[in-house]
């Protein structure tokens, strides 16, 4: 069974030049596909996701993702955020550029600082995916990525990703093969999210949100570059990394304590969040994260079969972007600030190919008759409603519920649960997965990196790029 897939893969990604002449996007540009709940939008670019529309608590449609308007923007926008896109084919980071397969020494580019981020400056959200298939709820789309292409990578790489929307889900599945060589593989859809389309008259920012991980105790230490140092850390209850201990923690709970200016590294300089959160010990088919909004009384709830995630709240978005005008932003609104957003990337161990004491090495290296693949959803909901999905955690209320019961009955707040154990305590030390790097130009600049001087991709005026 295995090999017919991977037969059929190589024959459909290499045919897709042919078959895509057969798919013609609408008038606006972008492939869409809808359900009863959603409204999804694409672009071939990076395997793009333009817009997401879903319910908000008035009944109304909310655009919750970032993008822009102005198509052309996609490749032209030199911080190359990433704007929900595949990655490719090694995402996040690889430390100081190089890595070891089968006895040998790769070299690949350095566009983060001494790392390479996203797999170089002509990774997979830099290309024009072919449209391989087409239907109502659905879209496919395949990419050839040859040896050489991605620079430094050995091997011939075929993928694929379907997005697929019901009811009121949206569904991600990646599939790859390397048929001519062992290859590292290392995928993730970067989806950047304000649930509130940034119409909130009290606020653009993030902090407002409510982001619960209830597996999700430990994380990386990342240094201040944000590649991770090999220690695993534990978040105590209430600290600065601690996403676990409550469904009730705004994002933003540690936002007044001074260490948060510099939690993510760059010598200061990266605000709130960017590193790797590891998923341990969740029921299959569990809700392993929650963002959510009392604002526009959205929840979205994600699953994952990837061990975890990255967490990344914008902090090199620095007001350059344009917001969708059409869909998102009030009067007096129109740009993408610091902190307005947050990217919520399933995958593996970032940099897993350099620590073979994660022993991720099997999940990260793919080879000729080995089948990738890698799958994730977000179900859309409101407060209060729990047919968005189930077992979020141990009978908690839904993120950002006790919020507004707080604010209409006057409560008292929520008590979060006792401190559990827990390794280490480091609160302001785990510069999480991105510091700003000025090489990056790809999305991640304003993400991930610490601000570097070469940092064509994607980072901010120097520092822009995420995981």
């Amino acid at each position: 069974m295995v090999s017919y897939k991977l037969q059929f893969l190589v024959w459909a990604t290499a045919f897709a030049g042919a078959l895509a002449e057969d798919f013609e996007p609408g008038e606006d540009g972008k492939f869409t596909i809808s359900s009863d709940g959603l409204v999804a939008k694409f672009i071939p670019y990076g395997a793009t996701l333009t817009n997401l529309f879903v319910k908000d608590k008035n009944d109304e449609d909310v655009d919750v993702v970032l993008g822009y308007d102005d198509l052309s923007r996609y490749p032209d926008d030199p911080g190359h955020p990433v704007y929900n896109a595949i990655p490719g084919r090694y995402a996040n980071r690889i430390g100081h550029g190089e890595f070891t397969l089968d006895d040998e020494t790769y070299e690949t580019e350095q566009n983060d600082g001494n790392n390479t981020l996203h797999s170089g400056t002509n990774n997979w959200s830099f290309r024009d995916w072919n449209v391989t298939a087409v239907s109502d709820d659905s879209i496919t789309f395949s990419i050839y990525d040859a040896e050489g292409e991605s620079k430094g990578f050995p091997g011939d790489v075929y993928a694929n990703v379907t997005y697929s929307v019901a009811g009121s889900t949206w569904k991600i599945s990646i599939e790859a093969t390397a048929p001519t060589k062992r290859t590292p593989l290392l995928l993730t859809q970067h989806t950047y999210f304000n649930l509130d389309a940034y119409k909130n008259p009290e606020t653009d920012l993030i902090w407002d949100h409510v982001l619960y991980l209830p597996y999700s105790a430990r994380y990386l230490e990342a240094d201040q570059g944000a590649l991770p140092t090999g220690k695993i850390l534990t978040a105590e209850p209430g600290s600065i990394n601690d996403f676990a201990s409550a469904a009730s923690l705004p994002f933003g709970h540690h936002k007044d304590d001074p260490a948060f200016k510099g939690n993510c590294g760059a010598d200061g300089a990266c605000e709130g969040y960017n590193g790797y959160w590891l998923i341990e010990d969740a029921p299959e088919d569990a809700v392993v994260a929650t963002l959510a909004s009392a604002f526009s009384g959205i929840k979205a709830e994600l699953k994952t079969d990837q061990p975890g995630v990255v967490i990344y709240s914008c902090s090199w978005m620095g007001g350059d972007q344009e917001l969708k005008n059409s869909t998102q932003g009030i009067e007096g609104r129109t740009k993408v600030e610091k902190s307005s957003c947050v990217a919520i990337e399933a995958q593996d161990y970032p940099d897993g190919i350099n620590h073979p004491e994660w022993d991720r090495l099997d999940a990260q290296i793919t080879g000729p008759d080995e089948l990738y693949t890698w799958e994730s959803s977000w179900t859309f909901g409101l407060l209060g409603d729990d047919s968005a999905g189930e077992g979020e955690g141990e009978g908690e209320k839904d993120a950002c519920e006790e919020e507004e019961e707080e604010e209409e009955e006057e409560e008292e707040p929520v008590k979060e649960e006792p401190p559990a154990e827990e390794e280490e305590a480091p609160e302001e030390e785990a510069p999480e997965e991105e510091a700003p790097e000025e090489e990056a130009p790809e999305e991640e600049a304003r993400e991930e990196e610490a601000p570097e001087e070469e940092a064509p991709e994607e980072e901010a005026p120097e520092e822009e790029e995420e995981p």
